[in-house]
């Protein structure tokens, strides 16, 4: 049997050469008679994948010795108390922008620790569009500025990255990382949970600015303070340690690849390709202002709701797999990351396209 296409929002599709590489290398790393997965993180073994594989993505990324590359465990969703206990400071106040459901939980916990002031919101559109910079209502004396390039579940996506000026840029690049060529020196702080284009679960990726560490609230636990993840190397405790090295091995893929200039273009061909299927076929439509729709998760709807189950049933048959939308959206949505190949969404169209004349 070929191998389906998986179109999940995350964890999401790896690269095949990625899995085959990894089942080559189970039972046995490179003659030591161990899988990765038994290896102790102090090892020189281990130690050697964990260095390789900062070396690839600060090589990948362009990220500069001024900044510290931390890999620690929770996901991104963890990252939104750590980032106010480490930058808010006592009685701090910090300003984010309101473009969806990832916005929103980042809001929320960070209001446990201190003054959160909402500069804008992109409710009022339902969510379509980006509000206007003009009209932000930020603050010169923000302990930092955070938003989410790129909201997964809605499709909404910045084009451009914000002047913060002096305040430090705070992104949750979760669903965009490596996607496409990024200055990262503009930001004071990214994360990125693994499981869409770095790696599988378990595993966030925090790239901080070396003069933003030491700056932790007192009561902040060990394990999230970002001063002492980097002074340890990311292993202060037991790392995701498979996790680790199977993003080590998503790093070399995309070297081999041709890097991120080579990935961003690839993934603006699969966009667009199925933005224009969608707009050009009056059976699919997509809510999303076309200025900001997201490269990487494409959202739309079909003409008639009652045929949505149709619809994800001869997708799975195909092996066009986890196109269901999410339950707060409904509808459909393909994850169209790193790793899903164009071929993956030649053949959506395909059966979109199809679906569309027996059906419409």
């Amino acid at each position: 049997m070929s191998r389906a296409y998986n179109f999940c929002a995350g964890p999401a599709t790896l690269p095949e050469a990625v899995l085959q590489q990894a089942r080559e290398e189970m039972l046995d790393w490179r003659g030591t008679g161990m899988s990765v997965m038994e290896m102790s993180h102090r090892s020189d073994e281990f130690v050697q994948i964990a260095e390789t594989a900062e070396r690839d993505l600060r090589e990948l990324a362009g990220i500069s010795d001024d900044y510290a590359v931390l890999f620690m465990q929770g996901g991104a969703s963890s990252q939104f108390a750590t980032i106010p206990l480490n930058l808010l400071g006592e009685g701090g106040s910090a300003d984010y922008v309101n473009t969806g459901i990832w916005s929103k939980k980042a809001i929320a916990e960070a209001k446990r620790y201190g003054n959160i002031n909402v500069v804008a919101s992109a409710e009022d559109s339902g969510f379509s569009s980006i509000p206007d910079v003009s009209a932000w209502q930020t603050s010169a004396d923000a302990s930092y500025l955070h938003y989410t390039p790129n909201e997964t579940i809605g499709g909404l996506e910045f084009d451009f990255i914000p002047d913060s000026g002096s305040v430090p840029l705070v992104a949750d690049m979760s669903s965009t990382m490596l996607s496409r060529p990024m200055d990262f020196s503009k930001f004071g702080l990214i994360y990125a949970g693994a499981q869409k284009n770095i790696g599988p679960s378990g595993l966030v990726v925090v790239i901080i600015r070396k003069d933003l560490l030491g700056k932790a609230r007192r009561e902040t636990p060990t394990m999230m303070n970002y001063q002492v993840i980097a002074d340890n190397d990311s292993m202060y405790n037991t790392p995701a340690t498979y996790s680790w090295y199977l993003a080590g091995l998503v790093f070399q893929w995309m070297k081999a690849q041709g890097g991120v200039e080579a990935m961003g273009a690839i993934n603006a061909r699969k966009a667009k390709k199925l933005y224009d299927f969608i707009d050009t076929n009056d059976f699919y439509a997509n809510p999303i202002d076309p200025r900001f729709r997201s490269w990487m998760n494409v959202p739309f709807t079909l003409a008639d709701d009652a045929l949505n189950a149709d619809f994800l049933k001869g997708a799975d048959a195909r092996g066009l797999l986890n196109l269901k939308g999410h339950r707060s959206v409904g509808g459909m949505r393909a994850s169209i990351y790193n790793a899903m190949p164009e071929a993956g969404v030649d053949a959506l169209v395909q059966y979109m396209a199809e679906f569309a004349k027996e059906r419409g």
